[in-house]
């Protein structure tokens, strides 16, 4: 069955593709050139065969707020960082938000966590996922194991996910992934579309 469809419901029209924390600051840590043409070709697709881009960022309230002490990951943060008007948390020029298309803001790694993801899911629909972003073994494992539960269908692009550790980057892609997941490369996935 092609992985944009399923039986008893129209082709891809149920579908969106997630663009996840390709926001400057985190772009900047990025090693593969390839990574963010990739990832435009990737949207492209989608936007030409009528799938929704969702742009998940992260972000946060002056002076953060939603971060308690004990979160070792967000507590780290410096002042300032991922809130309004800081530049890092743009989201990456190459792959901005077209006219139209939903800005999700999340406070967690979780795409879903602290924001209005699924209501915006629901309302549209959406019941199968495309998961592209980084990190591999942040945002794209806690969305893919979050949304699994919520019972979505998942798609992983392989090529569209970055890890700045390329080790865990394969195990999680061939390994962890594929058990809640298809797995597949930007351009296989954008050949079904065609």
């Amino acid at each position: 069955m092609n992985p944009t469809t399923r039986k008893g419901s129209s082709p891809i029209s149920n579908t969106a593709f997630l663009v996840m924390d390709v926001q400057q600051g985190i772009v900047s840590r990025v090693q593969d050139e390839r990574y963010l043409p990739r990832l435009v070709e990737g949207g492209e697709a989608a936007r030409g065969a009528g799938i929704p881009v969702i742009h998940v960022v992260l972000g946060f309230r002056a002076g953060h707020p939603e971060c308690a002490p004990r979160n070792k990951t967000f507590s780290a943060l410096p002042p300032g960082a991922f809130v309004e008007g800081d530049p890092s948390a743009a989201i990456h020029p190459d792959v901005a938000p077209r006219p139209g298309e939903v800005v999700v803001t999340k406070k967690r790694v979780s795409a879903f966590t602290g924001s209005d993801l699924a209501l915006v899911l629901r309302s549209a629909g959406i019941d199968h996922l495309v998961l592209t972003g980084i990190a591999t073994s942040g945002v794209v494992l806690s969305t893919l194991r979050q949304a699994a539960d919520l019972d979505y269908r998942l798609t992983v692009l392989s090529d569209g996910c970055y890890d700045p550790d390329p080790e865990v980057h394969e195990v999680l892609i061939g390994k962890v992934f594929a058990r809640q997941a298809e797995v597949t490369s930007i351009g296989e996935w954008s050949a079904t579309l065609a």
